[in-house]
Order: C-alpha cells, then sequence, then structure tokens
C-alpha cells in the first residue's frame, strides 16, 4: 500500500490504526491495520517504507494523527537466537501520532 493508497483508505475510513515495527539497525517500517489485516506502507516505488525514527513515523502519518499506533518491538532472544522454547509475543507500545513541540 503506497502513501497515496493509505490516503485514500484513510479518507474512505478503512485504516483502522497503524503498526511502528522496529527492526535491527534501528529502522522501522509502517503497517497499516485494514479490517481485512495489515498491509505494508510502501514508498511511489512499491519498496517497503523504511523511517530511521519514531520522529519520522509520526511525519509519515502525520495526517492521521487521530488514528492510534503502536510502536512494536520483538523479542531481542528471538533476534540473536533464532528460536525460543515458547511463543514470545512483541512488546507493543501506544506511539502518539500528535506532533512534538
Amino acid at each position: 500500500m503506497t502513501m497515496q493508497e493509505l490516503a485514500q483508505a484513510a479518507a474512505a475510513g478503512r485504516v483502522l490504526g497503524f503498526e511502528a515495527i522496529s527492526l535491527e539497525g534501528g529502522f522501522y517500517v509502517l503497517q497499516a491495520r485494514l479490517a481485512e489485516g495489515l498491509r505494508p506502507v510502501r514508498d511511489d516505488d512499491g519498496q517497503v517504507l523504511h523511517l530511521r525514527s519514531t520522529t519520522q513515523v509520526r511525519e509519515a502519518l502525520r495526517d492521521w494523527a487521530s488514528l492510534p499506533c503502536e510502536l512494536v518491538q520483538h523479542c531481542a532472544h528471538d533476534e540473536i537466537c533464532s528460536a525460543h522454547p515458547t511463543a514470545v509475543q512483541p512488546l507493543r507500545v501506544a506511539l502518539s501520532l500528535e506532533p512534538r513541540e
């Protein structure tokens, strides 16, 4: 889903919220939460949008600041060891999209 498609879906009321997924190396990727599931947010070339900070996340989603957004951090043990004896749910923290002064 490109930013233009995201704008159209949000205007139609189809976007329920967002997830900013924290990746190793300090990157964040965005997913739009729709009734039919999660959709990655892509740039105009169709590549998954990589952001470098939560400030960039807020800037990218500033037009939809009223929608909920969660910062998602997966278990570091899974990233390091590639396995965990039991399923560990990712940490989810509400991320305000309101501009910071």
